[in-house]
């Protein structure tokens, strides 16, 4: 029996300079599913070198999804198919594939 995808909302918001809330659209807010734990594989990249704590959380979160959208083959004028490659490769390198 297959294991249910792991499911993530994602929330940007952004950080106002004068502490006050900000007015209008102030977030951006979607769901992603993955296979992987996302969590189990920021703990595991503490050791990532050159990156700090933000630093290395943004890598992971922004590879991941990025390799979760390049995985979906899109036919013919796929703009994320030169991607492929090398994203699986980026993702080797920093020990999350």
């Amino acid at each position: 029996m297959a294991s249910r995808p792991n499911r993530y909302r994602i929330t940007v918001t952004p950080v106002e300079n004068d502490g006050l809330p900000c007015r209008g659209r102030c977030s951006i807010e979607f769901d992603h599913a993955s296979g992987e734990d996302w969590m189990r594989l920021l703990e595991g990249s503490q050791r990532l070198p050159g990156f700090a704590g933000d630093e290395r959380a943004a890598l992971l979160v922004g590879a991941r999804l990025l390799e979760g959208l390049a995985r979906r083959a899109r036919g013919d004028g796929d703009p994320l198919q030169d991607l492929r490659a090398p994203l699986a490769a980026l993702l080797q390198h920093i020990g999350t594939s």
